[in-house]
């Protein structure tokens, strides 16, 4: 797989989920439909990512949505994408760098989709592994930063404890938790 802005590792490009480009003005459709078949463990997610069986689901997403993507596909449909699928946050990277998120839905839901963003081709391909993808150990999804080791991270974005994103809200006091015998910030569900 030829990904244009990935050209130094192709090792990389495992963890990339290629949009088939026969896709060309509905690849991002069909990359969120591949995004959240991959999450929801759709047994049809392998026919997806190979382009069969993909044509109804894409074309009710576009219908349901209200969403033209004739003349392609940048920050304002991804928006409304995002406002559609609320149940989903969208993040969309113009590179395989932490630091290159073009855009991040603004949701509060642990149910996350990676998309990288070709931009000498304009086109949408699904991150199936974002820690491979970006050749790190650990990436922060809260805040967007990478290290080579995630215990020396702290990150003001997600919880000091049970580092869920956003943080829980303190209720004061800490309290047990009968499974694990620690103590936390807030009622463990």
């Amino acid at each position: 797989m030829e990904v244009s802005n990935v050209r130094a590792d192709r090792s990389r490009t495992w963890f990339i989920e290629r949009v088939s480009y026969r896709a060309e003005e509905n690849c991002l459709a069909h990359a969120l439909v591949i995004a959240i078949a991959r999450l929801n463990n759709d047994p049809n997610y392998k026919a997806y990512s190979k382009g069969w069986k993909i044509r109804p689901l894409v074309k009710q997403l576009l219908e349901t949505s209200g969403i033209d993507l004739k003349n392609g596909a940048d920050i304002p449909e991804l928006t409304r994408f995002q406002e559609h699928l609320r149940e989903y946050k969208i993040v969309v990277y113009a590179g395989l760098h932490c630091d290159s998120v073009m855009f991040q839905g603004q949701v509060e839901t642990d149910k996350r989709i990676n998309h990288l963003f070709d931009e000498l081709r304009q086109h949408y391909h699904v991150i199936a592994n974002l820690t491979g993808a970006m050749a790190k150990r650990y990436v922060c999804e809260a805040c967007n930063k990478c290290f080579e080791f995630g215990v020396v991270h702290i990150c003001d974005q997600t919880c000091s404890d049970c580092t869920i994103s956003p943080p829980c809200v303190s209720a004061g006091i800490r309290m047990p938790c009968d499974l694990c015998n620690r103590l936390f910030e807030s009622a463990v569900l």
